[in-house]
C-alpha cells in the first residue's frame, strides 16, 4: 500500500480508482463492512482501491487541549488498511484551508479534480465540508451532476447495537477489551517503541517492557493478560505476558504507563518496536503496602494471565480478512 500526504503528491497512474471517505478511527466491523464492499466494487471495475482520510483528527484540531480519544495511532490504521487490501492511503492535512473548505469544493477540487476518483464509497453517517454541512444527500447530487458512482453502506449491527468509534471508546473505558476486541473484529493494541523504565520491576523479579500511552486513548487502569509482539530481531514473535496501565500508585507515579512483564522471555528490547494486544481485564489498579505485597500480587495475577492466554479461543490474531473475501 502506498501512502500519499498531499494532494499534488498523487500520481497520474493512481487516478480513476474508487475512493473511500472517513476518519476509520479503530477500524472495527462497521469501517470493514464500508471498505470490503468498496474493495469489491473496485474489482468488479477492475481498478485500484483508495481510502482518503484526514490528520490530525478533525476533533484534534478544533479542541487541541482535550484528552486524547482515539483508539489506533496513524501506523496502526494504515497497517489494518493494508491487511485489508487498500491501494493507496491519502491523508489529507487538516488544516484551516480544509476545516473551512465548502462541502461542494471538496468534492469538485479534492475528489474530482484532483484524485480523479470514478466511485466514492461512504458510510451512512458521513459528513464533510465546513460545519459539516456535507453528507450523503450532498454527494448524491453531486455524483450525478460530475457523473462519478455513489455507494452509500447502511449502518452495520449486531443485536440492537450499531458499530461505532465512539460506543467502543466508552467500552475501552470500562475495562471490558474482549467486549471491544468482538466490535473491532480484532484485539484491541498499542504499539510503540520499548522505553527504559525505573527498573523497579527487576527488584521484585518482574521486568517489564514499557511504552507510552501517547496518541491512544487511555483504556480503564489496571492489569491485564496481553499478547506482546516483537516485531523484528532474535526474539521476533508472539508473547505472552501481564500488563498494568496506570500511574503505578504504590510508587507515587503520576505519568500514565504501559507496562508489560512478558513470560519465560530473557532479552534486551529496549528501543525496539513492540505491539501489545489486549485479551483480557483482570483487575483494577490498586495501592499496596510495599513491594512485597505487590510482588505477592502479581504472582497470582500472572497465573490468572497464564490461564486466559492458554485458551484456545485466545490464540488467534482476528487479523481482518482481505477486502474481497466472500464472506464481507
Amino acid at each position: 500500500m502506498k501512502i500519499f500526504r498531499h494532494i499534488d503528491s498523487f500520481p497520474e497512474e493512481c487516478r480513476g480508482s474508487v475512493i473511500v471517505l472517513g476518519n476509520f478511527d479503530g477500524f472495527h466491523k462497521g469501517h470493514q463492512k464500508v471498505i470490503g464492499q468498496a474493495g469489491k466494487i473496485a474489482h468488479e471495475m477492475g481498478t485500484t482501491l483508495s481510502v482518503l482520510s484526514m490528520e490530525p483528527h478533525p476533533r484534534m484540531f478544533f479542541n487541541p487541549e482535550q484528552r486524547e480519544f482515539r483508539l489506533t495511532s496513524f501506523r496502526t490504521k494504515a497497517h489494518l488498511l493494508q491487511e485489508f487490501g487498500v491501494d493507496h492511503f491519502i491523508v489529507l492535512p487538516f488544516d484551516k484551508e480544509l476545516a473551512t473548505m465548502k462541502a461542494q469544493d471538496f468534492v469538485l477540487d479534492v475528489l474530482v479534480k484532483n484524485i480523479g476518483a470514478i466511485h466514492v464509497v461512504v458510510g451512512y453517517d458521513y459528513c464533510f465540508g465546513a460545519g459539516r454541512s456535507g453528507g450523503v444527500n450532498v454527494l448524491g447530487w453531486l455524483s450525478k451532476e460530475e457523473q462519478f458512482g455513489l455507494t452509500v453502506v447502511e449502518k452495520v449491527m449486531e443485536d440492537d447495537h450499531t458499530y461505532s468509534s465512539s460506543n467502543i471508546r466508552a467500552t475501552l473505558e470500562l475495562g471490558d477489551v474482549r467486549k471491544v476486541a468482538d466490535r473491532l473484529g480484532h484485539w484491541w493494541h498499542v504499539e510503540g517503541h520499548v522505553r527504559k523504565g525505573d527498573q523497579r520491576g527487576r527488584t521484585i523479579d518482574f521486568p517489564t517492557a514499557n511504552l507510552l500511552m501517547d496518541g491512544y486513548i487511555e483504556p480503564k487502569y489496571g492489569v491485564y493478560a496481553v499478547r506482546v509482539i516483537i516485531e523484528a530481531g532474535d526474539h521476533k514473535g508472539t508473547w505472552k505476558a501481564i500488563a498494568n496501565v496506570g500511574r503505578r500508585p504504590t510508587f507515587n507515579k503520576e505519568d500514565i504507563l504501559l507496562e508489560s512483564h512478558i513470560f519465560d522471555f530473557q532479552g534486551d528490547i529496549y528501543e525496539q518496536p513492540v505491539k501489545v494486544e489486549f485479551v483480557d481485564f483482570i483487575r483494577p489498579e490498586m495501592k499496596f503496602d510495599g513491594l512485597e505485597k505487590l510482588r505477592e500480587q502479581i504472582e497470582k495475577d500472572c497465573l490468572i494471565a497464564r490461564e486466559i492466554l492458554d485458551r484456545q479461543e485466545n490464540q488467534q490474531s482476528f487479523i481482518p480478512a482481505p477486502a474481497l473475501s466472500d464472506h464481507i
